[in-house]
């Protein structure tokens, strides 16, 4: 099942809602607030590939506030 880290920047104001409001979608399995360079890391996983890139394309990037993204795939998650 391919899973990966997705760090997203977020509208100046929306961290919060963000970070709360992945918790509940489906397919994100973790989210959590971070201080740095991005606002937020989500660990995302599918069931195939193209079903992850389409998740993170149509879901992810379309929420309000979210201002850019940066995908890792996840190579071991043991």
């Amino acid at each position: 099942m391919p899973k990966a880290f997705v760090l997203i920047n977020a509208d100046m104001g929306y961290e919060s809602t963000l970070a709360a409001n992945m918790r509940g979608i489906a397919g994100i399995r973790e989210a959590h607030m971070l201080y740095g360079n991005y606002d937020i890391l989500v660990k995302v996983e599918a069931d195939s590939m193209d079903k992850l890139k389409e998740f993170i394309g149509t879901k992810i990037r379309k929420i309000k506030g979210v201002k850019s993204t940066l995908t890792m795939l996840i190579m071991n998650d043991d």
